[in-house]
């Protein structure tokens, strides 16, 4: 690998393939696309995201003000003229707006910004992979299925939110507009959590299971299952994808698969252990959306101070995610030779320990940006 460019890198999935190549000392020429006044600011804020994996002050300084391509996918006008572009190899894009809120720069990051630089890096000579880092749940799955590695879409798939629809879009969209990219796409689960950091990268969708246990009651059965990968696993995921020889146009699913998805009764165990309090399967309840709206006005009683409407509007959404118990296929991720990811449960105690005093409020946040 040449040199290899790297979007997204001030976010969760970025920042952690960033954290693998800095603590591996590996001898990769990068170059990271950052939203940012000047590169001076650029690099301070690749390293203020890095110091959330504890990463030595010592490699950061290796990060300098060459390595910053100032630019935006809301705005890629203002970047894709930089002529470091040309000198591309391996594009790892991380960027997007992965908000299940009504943000409004969904269609414009995620489809229209994403199309105008994969276009341009469809010009790039020496390019060998474009590595797209869609989500598992774009292909909008049945309910209670195991969903197996295709780039097709159901014609008219119904979305639960924004963000997976703008995902599926410029999926087909790469592959019609630029059939001679070099384009691979990876295809992560649910990645909630980091195996040694816990929940200090980012709480990003682990509070849904807190909030959950905290109601005692929920839109799922503790017998559904959920297909759950840690952000450094997937992050190793990416890097062994981008450096095997992978056919152009392949889909891969970085997931915990039929193997090491879990139940939401092993959840609902491994929190309480880490809670040291009882489980609450004996009194947990699946109820409808109906019934947690008129909890409304005990919510603040539970999860204290909080905008009522908003955790309503993320028990809805959450709750249908919840409900599907679909798991995602890993055979091709593991015929690549990657080992099966830990399982949720495995690391769920550090996760535990490093949300401990946020409140729920404060660690959904992340998600309704």
């Amino acid at each position: 690998m040449n040199t290899l460019l790297i979007t997204g890198v001030t976010g969760f999935l970025g920042g952690a393939v960033f954290e693998k190549i800095l603590n591996d000392d590996s001898q990769i020429n990068y170059l990271l696309l950052v939203r940012a006044a000047d590169a001076h600011a650029g690099v301070e804020r690749v390293k203020e995201n890095m110091r959330k994996f504890n990463i030595s002050e010592q490699r950061l300084a290796r990060l300098t003000a060459e390595h910053i391509l100032i630019g935006d996918l809301g705005t890629p006008e203002h970047f894709l003229d930089d002529r470091r572009l040309d000198d591309v190899t391996h594009v790892l894009n991380c960027a997007a707006v992965a908000s299940f809120g009504s943000n409004p720069l969904i269609w414009k990051v995620n489809v229209e910004g994403t199309l105008a630089f994969a276009g341009r890096m469809a010009k790039v000579r020496g390019l060998q992979r474009f590595l797209h880092v869609g989500t598992a749940m774009s292909c909008a799955p049945q309910a209670d299925s195991l969903v197996y590695e295709s780039p097709d879409f159901k014609d008219n798939a119904e979305h639960l939110v924004e963000y997976t629809h703008s995902k599926s879009t410029i999926e087909q969209l790469m592959r019609e507009t630029y059939p001679q990219l070099p384009l691979v796409i990876a295809r992560p689960s649910i990645v909630v959590g980091h195996t040694h950091f816990g929940c200090q990268p980012s709480s990003s969708i682990f509070w849904v299971f807190s909030m959950a246990l905290m109601l005692q009651k929920f839109m799922c059965s503790l017998d559904d299952r959920v297909d759950v990968v840690p952000v450094d696993y997937c992050a190793d995921a990416l890097l062994m994808i981008l450096n095997s020889e992978i056919p152009s146009g392949e889909v891969i699913h970085i997931s915990a698969g039929e193997q090491h998805s879990v139940k939401f009764a092993d959840i609902d165990l491994a929190m309480s252990t880490a809670l040291e309090r009882a489980p609450v399967k004996d009194v947990y309840a699946q109820v409808t959306y109906e019934t947690l709206v008129k909890m409304r006005r005990e919510l603040k009683d539970i999860f204290g101070p909080c905008n009522e409407r908003l955790m309503l509007k993320a028990m809805r959404l959450y709750g249908a995610f919840a409900m599907l118990n679909v798991r995602f296929s890993n055979d091709k991720l593991i015929g690549l030779g990657m080992p099966q990811p830990p399982r949720f449960t495995d690391y769920i105690a550090r996760c535990v320990q490093t949300t401990r005093g946020l409140t729920i409020p404060q660690q959904m946040a992340v998600d309704f940006k």
